[in-house]
């Protein structure tokens, strides 16, 4: 797994080197390779968002309309988002891999020293709810695969400001809240701490060898009342 670490990037800049990348991937004129970055303040809508979904006030933040699946999420300063771009092995389906993709970000937030798991029904990974507050997720996951290769990804909470999440209802879900890494740890945890962690992790299980997943958590309704993992194809 090749990473390419490139700081505060416009989405749609980044987007575009996503596509760029994803080409060279699709021909074989690059190996698989995963960005990670954080994006200035921007709301990105996948393809299962409601008009009424979108925030009334976005705070001066682009919302930006995006093809993967899905519903709304946040992007901004203190999230680390990653892009992995890789082959889809014949044998992987993609709701392995991104399960996979989950469980090493809950290995991520296990090596900080946060206990995480799924919510079968609802993609990425959570926190129970407990005195902090009711059940909550850090990580977000929305993918897209064409022609057998993955592109869009993940973001992870560092020190995010949260704030931003109260204009609107995160991926659809309005009874469960958002956390970070920093908030769970009454800490300052950096993107420059956490990255590490993720190139480990990632490496780690999207090297495609069998696994012991962590268990789930409780079942919930999914809000997109429908598959929040999508394959499209052009």
């Amino acid at each position: 797994m090749n990473f390419e670490e490139s700081g505060l990037v416009d989405y749609v800049a980044a987007w575009e080197l996503q596509r760029d990348v994803h080409q060279r991937v699709v021909d074989g004129a690059q190996p698989d390779t995963t960005l990670l970055l954080e994006h200035p303040p921007v709301f990105t809508a996948g393809k299962r968002t409601e008009p009424h979904e979108r925030p009334a006030d976005p705070g001066g933040a682009d919302v930006i309309d995006v093809d993967r699946g899905g519903k709304i999420t946040f992007h901004g300063p203190g999230q680390l988002v990653g892009y992995p771009i890789v082959t889809l092995p014949d044998h992987v389906k993609v709701v392995d891999y991104v399960r996979r993709v989950e469980e090493a970000l809950i290995q991520v937030c296990a090596d900080l020293g946060v206990t995480t798991a799924r919510v079968p029904g609802r993609s990425g990974v959570w926190l129970r709810a407990d005195e902090k507050g009711p059940e909550r997720k850090v990580a977000a996951i929305g993918i897209r695969v064409s022609r057998g290769v993955t592109m869009h990804g993940f973001a992870i909470n560092c020190d995010v400001d949260l704030g931003w999440y109260d204009r609107f209802v995160p991926c659809g879900i309005a009874d469960a809240g958002v956390t970070s890494l920093s908030r769970e740890l009454g800490r300052d945890v950096t993107v420059a701490e956490v990255t590490p962690y993720v190139e480990k992790h990632l490496t780690e299980y999207l090297a495609w060898a069998p696994y012991d997943a962590t268990p789930d958590y409780e079942p919930r309704p999914d809000p997109a009342r429908g598959p929040r993992i999508e394959l499209l194809t052009p």
